[in-house]
């Protein structure tokens, strides 16, 4: 009788099972609008942009271990650079995703500095870096200050077919960057997000591309939340930079990941919704809207450290959009099943790398 060698498992048939279901959701959501409000639909398209908020900030600090508290100068700069282009003459729908690519590219030079700093100094860091770029924004006389401007080029459409073209172009922008994400994540330039994460001089000693692969995660994330904020724009249509540029953005992203659970491609999601439901039913409570945010946040830093589906996943083994691999261990004394017909008579266990 030989040993069994252990088995390594990139998905099972739950995860099989989800992807499918995912596509059937985004699929549902794409005829929705055939049957929802006028209101309905604007909630949904703004569930759409927290999802990408969630799920950039959550590849950016979950995985990369890149903590931020200044993501909100990409939100800022992708409806800043909207309303510049459309000014100018451009589509105002095409503005929306060449703005969030001009971010892409403005935070390239960004990264060559900020990615030099570590753990807290990256973290104040971008903070500092979008307040710096929230004064500047308000130099630009297209703006006026603090007073604003707006997206008047989405004027000559009517209302309907606005709202109707933002909602699906926030659903295949939130489609398109989770599947992006997520094939990156589950490649080898996701493992070394990871190893870097976990120990960057170990991950250097080894052959990773430490700075380039840091680089290319806080690029893709910049533009992420570049496409969200020009995308949060275009549904409200004017732009007052204290707004956009306000650290409420990232505390949001923050809450999200946190509550649903960091370092895990579903909990991002799931933080998401969570979010979204809060917001629309204790919204319009004013400040106890902000104070149950905070407790809620309390609660399950305490209580639940590893968010909602961290939990789930660490008490059950579930993963259903497995961005990770498994290894399968054979029980002591199984068989191999390869080379014996003799059935092994005890419990295989797992181990799992996220």
């Amino acid at each position: 009788m030989s040993v069994a060698s252990p088995v390594i498992e990139r998905g099972t048939a739950a995860s099989r099972i989800a992807g499918i279901g995912v596509v059937a959701i985004i699929l549902l959501l794409a005829i929705a609008p055939q049957f929802l409000s006028a209101g309905a639909v604007d909630r949904m398209t703004a569930l759409f942009i927290y999802v990408i908020l969630a799920a950039m900030w959550n590849a950016l600090a979950g995985f990369g271990g890149l903590v931020s508290v200044g993501q909100q100068v990409f939100f800022g700069l992708g409806a800043y650079f909207a309303i510049r282009l459309a000014n100018a003459g451009m589509n105002p729908f095409v503005s929306l995703f060449v703005s969030a690519i001009i971010v892409g590219v403005v935070s390239w030079p960004i990264s060559l500095f900020m990615l030099r700093l570590k753990n807290g100094e990256f973290a104040i860091g971008m903070w500092v870096i979008a307040a710096l770029t929230h004064l500047l924004v308000n130099l630009d006389r297209l703006i006026q200050g603090e007073t604003g401007t707006s997206l008047i080029a989405l004027n000559v459409y009517d209302a309907s077919t606005r709202r109707l073209t933002i909602y699906w172009l926030a659903l295949g922008s939130m489609a398109a960057l989770l599947a992006i994400l997520f094939g990156l994540l589950r490649g080898s330039t996701g493992a070394a997000i990871r190893a870097i994460r976990d120990n960057e001089d170990a991950a250097a000693s080894v052959g990773v591309r430490v700075t380039g692969t840091k680089r290319l995660l806080f690029v893709l994330a910049a533009f992420g939340i570049g496409v969200a904020g020009a995308l949060w724009l275009a549904t409200a249509i004017t732009f007052q930079p204290k707004t956009y540029f306000n650290v409420q953005w990232t505390a949001y992203m923050i809450f999200m990941v946190l509550v649903g659970g960091i370092g895990t491609f579903e909990g991002a999601i799931i933080g998401a919704l969570l979010f979204f439901l809060i917001e629309t039913w204790f919204g319009g409570t004013g400040v106890w809207y902000l104070i149950g945010l905070g407790a809620t946040a309390l609660v399950f830093s305490l209580l639940l450290p590893r968010g909602l589906w961290g939990t789930v996943e660490e008490r059950f083994g579930w993963r259903l959009l497995s961005v990770g691999y498994r290894v399968r261990l054979p029980a002591i004394g199984a068989a191999d099943p390869a080379t014996d017909t003799t059935a092994p008579t005890q419990t295989t266990t797992h181990r799992e790398k996220a």
